[in-house]
């Protein structure tokens, strides 16, 4: 991949972080929390693997993402810690969600997730902003 496939990949990647956090956004607004918990993690998923991308760091699956930005990011004090545990947090809500039978998130669940979400997909942008 050329340096012009990976400008327009990772651009492609922050508006598909943003589109989902909007939509998170739509799904509080219409009390569907699981949908809301799942667009969360995929919107700093669009953002996290944008970022990795840009630092020609790869990862094969969701894990592997957690994993890189652990080592690259976390453990370097690029991001903190609460920052690092709260995607791992966002994955395995996720996970939950999609596959947990009788399981559902609250509106608790939801909303106060939002602002902290929404503060790390900045914080990953500012991140993608900052790298070569």
């Amino acid at each position: 991949m050329n340096a012009n496939d990976i400008e327009a990949i990772v651009y492609y990647r922050k508006q598909k972080s943003y589109a989902a956090l909007k939509e998170a956004e739509d799904m509080i607004k219409t009390a569907h929390w699981n949908l809301a918990i799942q667009r969360f993690y995929y919107a700093s998923f669009y953002m996290a693997s944008a970022l990795l991308l840009k630092n020609n760091i790869s990862a094969q699956s969701h894990n592997g993402v957690v994993s890189q930005l652990g080592f690259h990011f976390v453990t370097t004090g690029k991001l903190d810690k609460t920052e690092g545990r709260l995607y791992s947090r966002l994955l395995q809500n996720r996970i939950t969600g999609d596959y947990n039978d009788f399981f559902d998130f609250t509106e608790e669940d939801a909303t106060e997730l939002l602002e902290p979400t929404r503060a790390l997909i900045n914080k990953l942008e500012k991140l993608i902003e900052e790298s070569k």
